[in-house]
């Protein structure tokens, strides 16, 4: 993939103010005001023309949506040109929908496996989480 970018470079970029560089993605929480609100965004999301082969995980709450922009193919996994793209793309919405930005909301959760002897606990954690091995590690058991 030749438009891998470094999490600075994303963050850099104009018209993605509104996004924080989490982990290897890149998110955004936007107020919409109702879960109807909501969804309608969504929805516009979805009618982008850039979304054929490049799709931003959303998560839809009563006080808004969050969205998420991250490039996985079998050999990468960040942030690439078209995240910039697809992210600029997403906040033009915001102000045609009566939407606010409020980076100060993004969250996130990780679950970080730490043992000794992976080989000997994987097999369990792959079971209790469903994990699979991505397709740029070096740990496989």
């Amino acid at each position: 993939m030749s438009d891998r970018i470094p999490p600075q470079q994303f963050q850099q970029a104009e018209g993605v103010e509104d996004w924080r560089v989490i982990r290897e993605g890149a998110c955004t929480f936007l107020r919409t005001g109702s879960f109807a609100a909501g969804v309608r965004f969504v929805e516009a999301i979805g009618k982008l023309a850039s979304l054929d082969d490049h799709r931003p995980d959303v998560d839809v709450r009563h006080e808004g949506v969050t969205a998420r922009l991250i490039t996985i193919s079998d050999d990468y996994y960040g942030l690439s040109g078209h995240d910039v793209e697809l992210a600029r793309q997403i906040s033009a919405l915001e102000p045609e929908l009566g939407v606010a930005a409020d980076p100060s909301a993004v969250q996130t959760v990780q679950v970080s496996i730490d043992a000794l002897v992976s080989r000997d606990f994987m097999p369990f954690w792959r079971a209790v989480l469903g994990y699979e091995y991505r397709g740029d590690s070096s740990e496989r058991i």
